[in-house]
């Protein structure tokens, strides 16, 4: 494991532009996932640390009622579900997410099944370690001026 003094953070934008610029030999290493990542692999790139994510649902109250919220999500469980049971009938969707100069460099067959939504509470706690994880790293330079806090944040 590296110290935190030996590591330098670039932010590289969206994650095909991190692809980019790994493949390009721009970076010597990304944090990748999904498609992304399975590109690097059948370009011979290979996994050195495991990393994981959180990612959240943006709503706005434009006529968006939580029943709607409560539709969608369990449609997104169905189809979670259905992926987990039967990944080789949905591997050649990931096509659409290659981009088109890797296109023929690339066999989805070899895809993993991709990201995968996992529907646990986002919970205070969680949303307070998070935030101090991130501080104490010190991942932004520059703390925002106006902190979000967790009612704020989070659909509960």
């Amino acid at each position: 494991m590296l110290p935190p003094g030996e590591i330098t953070l670039s932010f590289q934008g969206p994650p095909n532009e991190r692809l980019d610029a790994l493949l390009e030999r721009q970076v010597p290493a990304a944090t990748t996932w999904g498609v992304p990542l399975y590109i690097a692999e059948a370009f011979g790139f290979r996994k050195i640390v495991d990393a994981t994510f959180m990612i959240g649902f943006l709503v706005t109250g434009l006529a968006v009622s939580k029943a709607d919220i409560e539709k969608y999500l369990g449609a997104l469980r169905r189809a979670q579900v259905e992926i987990d049971l039967r990944p080789e009938l949905y591997k050649h969707y990931h096509l659409r997410s290659v981009p088109e100069k890797y296109r023929d460099r690339v066999d989805t067959r070899a895809f993993g099944t991709g990201e995968r939504i996992v529907f646990l509470p986002y919970t205070r706690d969680v949303f307070a370690a998070t935030q101090h994880w991130t501080e104490a790293h010190k991942i932004f330079p520059e703390p925002p001026q106006a902190p979000v806090g967790y009612d704020e944040a989070a659909l509960v």
